[in-house]
């Protein structure tokens, strides 16, 4: 290894030891900084309770910026959120993986509109991990394991009732509506009823969604942020890296639509997002419009069948100043 190698590997290893401080402990499979000022740490084993969250004022601002130029820097690649490259994916020292983003496409308040905030994700590596097929559940005359027990529970004739269960299950879910039919403000409500331990992930092109939880990441796409390399595409590998337990996206568009589609067939639980449409079947056909635009060849009979199949639609219609939830599928 060349000297100048060596020597970008140590500088590397000491910026890195506030993080490396709490990925190298035992029995931690994953960090994640949401913003400035603590950690969340997922622990290993089917019993452990899935995020910690830990204050540690070491983890500042302007470390987690610093930390992400030094991790750019020390494998020659581009990273600089106000020319507009605001991600870094990196493997660090010890094979521990590394995605982040900085900048204004992370926004919880008014601070982070102007300076730009902060989010990480770091997967650990453990070369003495021992996991084998019983582990996941696979042995010899066994049966597969089925995890979500309400997946085959039949709905409920109740809309209320119907509509908790969804949600409990990990459905997705799209609230349609005219302009002014008070959709945003009823899907903030949907969030109030994730479980509160969840980490939840928003993407947006404007700040609308209101997410109680304290596990979770503002993602934000400003539509006249034409110099940002930072798209859709990117939006779904960084979300993949983030782990989130629910996916809430803004009003569907062309720009986001096959983004946001694609990410409801990741395996994600939960996916909610807003559309305008009269009812729930111009809701699907007004989601697969807009998905074409990116991707002109998807199947048009093979995807509204699947939309059918696994999006559940709440439509909210309006008459003078009444607003009322009209359907369920």
């Amino acid at each position: 290894m060349a000297e100048s190698t060596v020597e970008t590997y140590r500088v590397l290893e000491s910026a890195l030891r506030p993080l490396s401080f709490w990925y190298t402990q035992d029995n931690v499979e994953e960090v994640a900084v949401d913003s400035p000022g603590g950690i969340w740490l997922r622990l290993r084993g089917k019993y452990a309770y899935p995020w910690h969250y830990r204050e540690d004022p070491k983890l500042t601002r302007e470390y987690l910026n610093n930390i992400m130029y030094i991790i750019a820097n020390s494998n020659d690649f581009m990273f600089n959120p106000a020319a507009g490259t605001p991600t870094v994916y990196a493997t660090l020292p010890g094979g521990h993986r590394f995605s982040g983003i900085a900048g204004k496409n992370i926004q919880y308040d008014t601070t982070d509109e102007i300076l730009g905030g902060v989010a990480l994700a770091i997967r650990v590596y453990s070369e003495n991990l021992s996991i084998n097929m019983s582990d996941f559940g696979l042995e010899k005359g066994g049966r597969l394991k089925r995890l979500n027990k309400l997946q085959n529970v039949e709905d409920p004739d109740d809309p209320y009732e119907r509509l908790l269960l969804s949600i409990k299950r990990g459905d997705h879910i799209l609230v349609s509506g005219a302009t002014a039919t008070g959709k945003t403000t009823f899907l903030n409500n949907l969030i109030t009823l994730l479980d509160e331990h969840e980490r939840i992930l928003t993407i947006e092109d404007t700040r609308e969604l209101i997410v109680p939880h304290k596990n979770r990441v503002h993602i934000v796409l400003p539509r006249t942020q034409l110099t940002n390399t930072f798209d859709y595409r990117q939006v779904i590998d960084l979300a993949v890296r983030f782990t989130p337990d629910a996916i809430i996206g803004g009003e569907i568009s062309t720009s986001n639509a096959g983004a946001l589609w694609e990410l409801m067939g990741s395996g994600h639980k939960n996916c909610f997002a807003t559309i305008h449409a009269e009812n729930p079947e111009a809701a699907y056909k007004a989601f697969l419009g807009r998905i074409l635009h990116s991707y002109p060849t998807t199947d048009r009979e093979k995807t509204l069948k699947e939309m059918r199949d696994k999006l559940r639609v709440v439509q909210i219609n309006r008459n003078g100043n009444i607003r009322a939830i009209t359907e369920i599928t």
